[in-house]
C-alpha cells in the first residue's frame, strides 16, 4: 500500500507543473500573474520592509464592503498608499506604454530594432516637455497638463522627420525598415538631446525639472501625474489595439497589404499617432527611459509570436512588470542612494541591442 501510494504521489503533477501547463496556452494570464507578483514584492520592499500579508491586508481594507482589522503602525499605511503605490502604478503605466509603443513601431516599420528611444521619439517628447517647462504657459489647461501636450507634439514631429529621412535615403523607398531608419532616429535623438542640454544650462532654476527627464525615474511620482497621463495612454492603446489585425497584414509587403484592402499610408499614420501618444505620456510621467520598448517586445514575441492581437497585451503586461522590477532594483540596490531607473534600463538595453545587431537582420525583415 505504501509503495502504491508513493507511486500515486509521484505521478501527481506538482502545483508548479499544473500552473505552467495552464499559463503556457494563456500567455496573457501568465503575464498578468507575473505583474501581480512583481508589484506585490515591490510594494513590500524599501527602507521599511512591510510583510506581504500585512500589505495585502492594507490593500484589501480599502476595498468597498471589506474590513480587515490589523494592528499596524500608522506610518505603514502612509508608506503603502502615499509613497510606494503611486510609484508602482506610475512605473507600471510607463512600462506598459513604452512596451506597447515599441511593439507598435516594430510592427509598422517591420524592423526588429524600432523602439521609442532608438527612433528618437523619447528624445522628441523630452524636448517638447522641456519647452513646456520653460514656457510662460500655465501649468495646466482643460484638466490636462501642458507637458504631455508638448511632449506629444515633439514625439509626432520626431517620428515624422525620422520616417521622412528613411524614405528619402537611397534604396529605402518604402521607408518602413532598414538600418537607415535607426540611424536617422539616433542622429535626430543626438540633436534633440543637445537641445535639451542647452535649455538645461541656460534656463536657470526653472530648468531644474528638466534634469529628471534626462535620467528618467519615479521619485516624483504622484496620483496627479498618473491621472493626467492615463487618458493619453488609454486613447493611444485603444487606437493601436483597433488596428492589431491591420498590423498583422502590414507584416507583408506594402503592395501585398494594399491588395488585401489595407490603406497602408492611413493605417501607418494612425498607428504611429497612437504609439507616439503613449510614448509621449510615458516621458511626461517619468522622463526618458530607454530600451523598454526593445527588450520587452522581443521577449514577448518569443512566447506568442507575431500575432499582434496577442502580442500587444502580453507586451503591455510584461513591460509593466519589467519596469516595476527595474524601479525596485534602482531604489534598493544602493539604498539609501537611488539609481535613476533610466540608467539601469540603459545598462540592460545596451548589451541587448548589441546582441540583436549580431543575431538579427535589420534590413526591414522580421527574421
Amino acid at each position: 500500500m505504501n509503495l502504491e501510494r508513493a507511486d500515486a504521489v509521484a505521478d501527481t503533477p506538482s502545483i508548479w507543473a499544473r500552473l505552467t501547463a495552464f499559463v503556457r496556452p494563456h500567455p496573457v494570464i501568465g503575464a498578468a500573474l507575473l505583474l501581480l507578483a512583481v508589484a506585490l514584492v515591490a510594494i513590500t520592499q524599501g527602507a521599511a520592509d512591510i510583510p506581504a500579508r500585512t500589505t495585502l491586508g492594507l490593500l484589501l481594507d480599502r476595498l468597498p464592503f471589506v474590513a480587515i482589522e490589523q494592528d499596524v503602525p500608522a506610518t505603514w499605511d502612509r508608506i503603502v498608499f502615499d509613497v510606494r503605490l503611486p510609484r508602482i502604478v506610475a512605473a507600471g503605466l510607463v512600462g506598459a506604454a513604452l512596451a506597447y509603443s515599441g511593439t507598435s513601431y516594430q510592427g509598422v516599420f517591420r524592423n526588429p530594432l524600432a523602439d521609442p528611444f532608438l527612433l528618437g521619439v523619447a528624445s522628441g517628447a523630452g524636448f517638447g516637455a522641456a519647452i513646456a517647462i520653460l514656457s510662460p504657459l500655465p501649468s495646466s489647461a482643460y484638466g490636462f497638463g501642458w507637458v504631455p501636450v508638448f511632449a506629444f507634439a515633439g514625439a509626432i514631429a520626431t517620428v515624422v522627420l525620422v520616417y521622412a529621412a528613411a524614405r528619402s535615403a537611397p534604396g529605402s523607398a518604402s521607408g518602413s525598415g532598414g538600418a537607415t531608419l535607426i540611424l536617422a532616429g539616433v542622429a535626430l535623438s543626438a540633436v534633440l538631446s543637445a537641445g535639451i542640454s542647452f535649455m538645461l544650462l541656460t534656463g536657470g532654476e526653472r530648468a531644474q525639472p528638466i534634469l529628471s527627464f534626462i535620467f528618467g525615474g519615479f521619485n516624483t511620482a504622484s496620483w496627479e501625474r498618473i491621472a493626467a497621463a492615463s487618458p493619453y495612454v488609454l486613447v493611444g492603446a485603444v487606437v493601436v489595439a483597433l488596428h492589431s489585425r491591420v498590423m498583422n497584414v502590414l507584416q507583408l509587403d506594402r503592395e501585398q497589404a494594399a491588395q488585401l484592402g489595407v490603406n497602408v499610408t492611413r493605417s501607418t499614420l494612425i498607428i504611429l499617432a497612437g504609439a507616439s501618444l503613449m510614448a509621449a505620456a510615458a516621458v511626461a510621467v517619468a522622463g526618458i527611459i530607454g530600451f523598454v520598448g526593445l527588450i520587452v517586445p522581443h521577449s514577448a514575441r518569443m512566447i506568442v509570436g507575431w500575432d499582434h492581437r496577442r502580442l500587444l497585451p502580453v507586451a503591455a503586461l510584461g513591460g509593466a512588470a519589467f519596469l516595476i522590477a527595474a524601479d525596485l532594483v534602482s531604489r534598493t540596490l544602493l539604498a539609501p542612494e537611488e539609481i535613476p531607473v533610466g540608467v539601469l534600463t540603459a545598462m540592460l538595453g545596451g548589451p541587448f541591442f548589441l546582441y540583436l545587431l549580431r543575431t538579427r537582420r535589420v534590413d526591414g525583415s522580421r527574421s
